[in-house]
């Protein structure tokens, strides 16, 4: 429910309330039965209830979502200072697949495209970022994986990968 539609409903729940709580004040002066008075009464009772159950909803909801805005802006300072800290090892690690990637006689073009790939972009993904047909990426993707001599993308990634993401307990094993 929007802000908007909840809004709407405790306008309506208070006002039908307060026509209730008037027709109440005008039925007892004229001495209507008690039954009809409980009758009203109880319907009245009901919108203010559900009113209130509105209200409490609201700032629940509007609690809950202050929380998660604090808890997306917290993950999006860590994954800054995460990219902040790691930069200079991306930039490091960029460098060297380029240099590998030129030892393999990639075209600018190619070399594109494997970085993309490496991402895990799909080909037509890389055809919509690089603006030529997925047909022109597929080809692309078939050259890289030809003169670099691998099978196909998961063995690229993995070139590049796999040693710098083994876990810890692994790299120690191997020293």
């Amino acid at each position: 429910m929007t802000i908007r539609e909840r809004a709407v409903l405790l306008t309506v729940l208070l006002s039908i309330f307060a026509l209730v709580a008037f027709d109440l004040v005008i039925d007892s002066s004229e001495g209507v039965a008690v039954w009809h008075l409980l009758t009203e009464g109880a319907v009245g009772l009901v919108a203010l209830l559900g009113a209130f159950y509105l209200l409490k909803d609201g700032f629940a909801l509007r609690q809950h979502l202050k929380q998660e805005r604090a808890l997306s802006l917290e993950l999006r300072r860590e994954a800054e200072d995460w990219r902040n800290r790691s930069r200079k090892y991306l930039q490091g690690l960029s460098a060297s697949i380029d240099e590998q990637l030129t030892e393999w006689k990639l075209t600018p073009s190619e070399k594109d495209v494997a970085f993309l790939l490496i991402k895990g972009m799909s080909l037509k993904e890389i055809a919509h970022i690089r603006e030529t047909a997925e047909k022109t990426a597929r080809v692309q993707a078939t050259a890289i994986y030809a003169k670099a001599g691998l099978s196909g993308r998961p063995e690229l990634a993995a070139f590049f990968l796999e040693e710098l993401l083994q876990p810890d307990h692994a790299l120690g094993e191997s020293e």
